[in-house]
């Protein structure tokens, strides 16, 4: 039996965009011709799988898909949900539909995540299909490049059949802590699902039964039309809104894990954005976007609906005006060289692989007070992103707003 792919896509993505009223979901963003959702429904054409499912909401409905149709994707099963429950409802509504046999191994991906080397992540996912039962739950741990509060970490003891165990659950440690637990060899936790369709079912009945009964009537009472199933919302809004973490995990014994080390972000902060970009900004860099001032050059590298990405690079000595910004905030990560950064009344050195949130409205500054060049990569959010948008106070190269 091939093993059913659930993508769970009905997030929203209010973190990156906090000023906005109509702030895009993570998983629809245009990165260049490319889309998060687009990614892992590509990953589902693996022969491993089968014909995937797809977990969303009323609104996001048409973008699906859009999606499907784009990767050519023919036979699929939607589920969308009449009202936000978080992922407990939505993983049990999705194995409930008559679709999946009971013992079917589900896969379960979240649309907004960035996955590289598929293959030792399938071989990973094959090889485990024979260690899944009624009861329990495989959950996916990524090897730590560094410590980080941005991830839930968990910990593991090997049992019999050379399986991993999750022994504790850490959720989004301090970075001290973060060293701690990767030193005792503590994985990040993906917040990806691996069990059968029994095994959900007998997980909900015996720890959270309301769920479980309301979702349910909410699949018996569904409509089906056009490989869709419309949930029930009189049944469906009844479930209690839980993560699948707090409705299970926290709740049963039964959890292991499979531990991989392949890159891995789920690029839910600019900060990691501005990672991915910088990592492959080869294939973003143009000629005629590279635009040189007296304290150093910046590279335009994609201009997406609302945001815009740069890398500044700037000379030894160079300082940028003291400026401010009505339309848009900015996020800045070092790559290169110590930043002198002022913001407000604060002066900040930033050194490589750290990141700095600039306001709305915000007075900041960079300097480079080193030998060696800093280089910046840097998001601007907002409505408008134009250099037009500079208000400056202070700049060595006359460059100053006249009142």
């Amino acid at each position: 039996m091939k093993i059913r792919p659930v993508i769970l896509c009905g997030g929203a993505g209010t973190r990156l965009w906090p000023n906005s009223k109509n702030h895009q979901a993570k998983q629809f963003i245009d990165f260049g011709n490319w889309t998060l959702l687009g990614k892992t429904l590509e990953r589902t054409k693996a022969s491993i799988y089968d014909a995937p499912i797809i977990s969303t909401n009323k609104k996001y409905l048409s973008k699906v898909k859009q999606h499907l149709r784009k990767n050519k994707i023919s036979k699929y099963k939607i589920v969308v949900e009449p009202a936000k429950r978080n992922t407990a409802p939505a993983i049990l509504s999705t194995a409930l539909i008559k679709d999946i046999p009971d013992n079917q191994p589900l896969m379960f991906f979240t649309a907004d995540h960035l996955i590289e080397k598929m293959s030792i992540f399938n071989k990973a996912i094959n090889k485990n299909k024979f260690n899944l039962n009624e009861n329990n739950i495989f959950v996916f741990g990524i090897k730590p490049k560094s410590p980080t509060s941005d991830y839930g970490y968990f910990l593991t003891k090997k049992i019999k059949g050379n399986i991993n165990k999750v022994t504790r659950f850490i959720e989004k440690p301090k970075e001290a802590k973060a060293k701690e637990i990767i030193k005792k060899n503590g994985y990040w936790n993906s917040g990806m699902f691996y069990l059968r369709k029994d095994s959900i079912i007998n997980n909900f009945k015996k720890y959270n039964p309301t769920i479980y009964r309301n979702c349910l009537a909410a699949v018996n009472k569904a409509k089906y039309k056009s490989n869709t199933y419309h949930l029930n919302k009189s049944s469906f809004i009844k479930a209690t809104a839980k993560s699948f973490d707090y409705a299970i995990l926290e709740k049963t014994k039964q959890i292991n894990a499979i531990k991989l080390d392949i890159p891995w972000s789920d690029l839910g902060s600019w900060k990691e954005i501005l990672k991915m970009y910088d990592k492959n900004k080869s294939k973003y860099v143009k000629k005629k976007n590279v635009f040189y001032r007296p304290w150093g050059k910046y590279t335009n590298l994609f201009e997406g609906k609302e945001f815009l990405i740069k890398e500044l690079f700037v000379k030894p000595k160079g300082i940028l005006s003291l400026q401010k910004h009505h339309h848009r905030a900015e996020h800045w990560l070092v790559t290169q060289g110590n930043a002198k950064i002022t913001l407000n009344k604060e002066t900040i050195i930033k050194k490589p692989g750290e990141h700095i949130f600039i306001p709305l409205e915000a007075i900041h500054r960079v300097q480079n007070p080193g030998q060696k060049p800093v280089k910046i990569m840097e998001a601007q959010v907002g409505s408008i992103l134009k250099e037009t948008d500079i208000v400056r106070f202070q700049d060595l190269y006359g460059r100053v707003s006249k009142k």
